[in-house]
């Protein structure tokens, strides 16, 4: 059986629901193809914190509790290893364990480099999934670190119009392979229709990278400032599940004088499931995107969309250049203005049933793991 482990976040983004569902995804997913798969985390015990947020030892801190709460729902207890301080301790399936691991992976599926590249798992191949792309091929080109590309043998990104004509983000001379973001879909079951009426989406206000790029390409709360307005007048409901710091004060109170509905992503959206009861809650999604990813056209789709698509949600968001790679237009629309926005919204609500059902025939045809990571274990060489 082959071996493969996932490196990425799950003590690193404690409490974020939907970043669990990233990397859980490539877990599961390769388990169901029959790959004995490791998750294995890096974590500094400096950005160690207690649940009150003051700075506490890796044993002792909401990253560890999260990080054994998330693995122990979905029995990966055995088959989950957190390296804090670069192996100076480990939690989870602990350090004999990771040592055996280092002499048998064959894979590393590496989610936004999380993994130093040149210590572990010498005899695996190592694949870098770029889930934040903009941010990876601009720090790449400037030389920042931060994009960790070094070591890799396969270089795979979610932006499907990276290296075409469409796209101005720079390709670094990396044989870039493109990749969608998978989905199981029996974690994803299609539940009767809720209601009222109610257009949601989970997200962070400011992301944590800043600009990038010659230009500032513009962040998530850039493009919900240009689209504030959309919840006026509206018979719907229009609901945030945010993350808001209180210096952004002003930004919710002007979403709220505007006539969104606010509530705690922490609250709503902390566990995996919790982040699924969310989704599957709501009527469909609503959301801006990252302008990087609609300025550039990357072709960029979000994993929390796609968990939306597949719970039968319609998904109503900001084109990033999708329409040559969806079928646009029934289940998924996309707006680039607010009137595009508004008029997708009565199209869905003139034929909810129907929206629903495109969706979910769209999370099949394009995102289930069965299909998205038997592509990618082919292209890789592995059995």
């Amino acid at each position: 059986m082959t071996i493969a482990v996932v490196g990425g976040a799950l003590a690193n983004k404690a409490g974020y629901g939907g970043e669990a569902w990233i990397r859980l995804s490539w877990v599961l997913g390769l388990r169901r193809l029959g790959i004995d798969v490791w998750l294995v985390e890096d974590l500094d015990s400096a950005t160690c914190l207690d649940r009150a947020g003051a700075p506490t030892s890796a044993a002792n801190s909401y990253n560890l509790d999260y990080f054994n709460e998330v693995v122990d729902a979905f029995g990966l207890t055995d088959r989950a290893v957190l390296r804090v301080d670069g192996g100076t301790h480990t939690f989870g399936a602990g350090a004999d364990a990771l040592a055996a691991l280092g002499e048998q992976a064959e894979l590393v599926v590496n989610i936004g480099g999380h993994l130093p590249a040149e210590v572990l798992f010498p005899r695996a191949q190592w694949v870098y999934i770029d889930i934040d792309p903009g941010w990876t091929q601009f720090w790449h080109a400037s030389g920042n670190p931060g994009a960790r590309l070094e070591g890799h043998h396969a270089f795979y990104t979610i932006a499907e119009n990276l290296g075409t004509s469409r796209c101005p983000i720079p390709t670094g001379g990396l044989p870039w392979r493109t990749i969608r973001q998978p989905v199981v879909l029996a974690d994803w079951p299609v539940l009767p229709t809720p209601g009222p009426t109610r257009f949601t989406t989970v997200a962070t206000w400011r992301n944590p990278f800043g600009p990038v790029g010659d230009e500032v390409l513009g962040a998530k709360h850039h493009q919900f400032r240009r689209f504030v307005d959309l919840a006026e007048s509206s018979a719907s409901i229009h609901e945030l599940a945010l993350r808001i710091h209180p210096a952004d004060a002003a930004d919710e109170r002007l979403l709220a004088a505007h006539g969104w509905q606010i509530v705690d992503a922490a609250e709503v959206a902390r566990t995996p499931a919790d982040f699924r009861s969310y989704v599957q809650g709501s009527w469909a999604e609503l959301s801006p995107v990252q302008g990087v990813y609609a300025h550039t056209q990357s072709g960029w789709f979000s994993d929390r969309s796609l968990r939306y698509l597949a719970s039968g949600r319609p998904v109503l968001v900001q084109d990033t250049g999708l329409s040559d790679l969806y079928p646009v237009g029934e289940g998924l629309v996309t707006f680039e203005s607010t009137a595009e926005a508004r008029d997708g919204e009565q199209r869905i609500e003139a034929d909810y049933q129907g929206h629903a059902a495109a969706a979910r025939e769209i999370a099949e045809r394009f995102f289930d793991s069965d299909l998205v990571l038997s592509r990618l274990l082919d292209e890789v060489g592995i059995a």
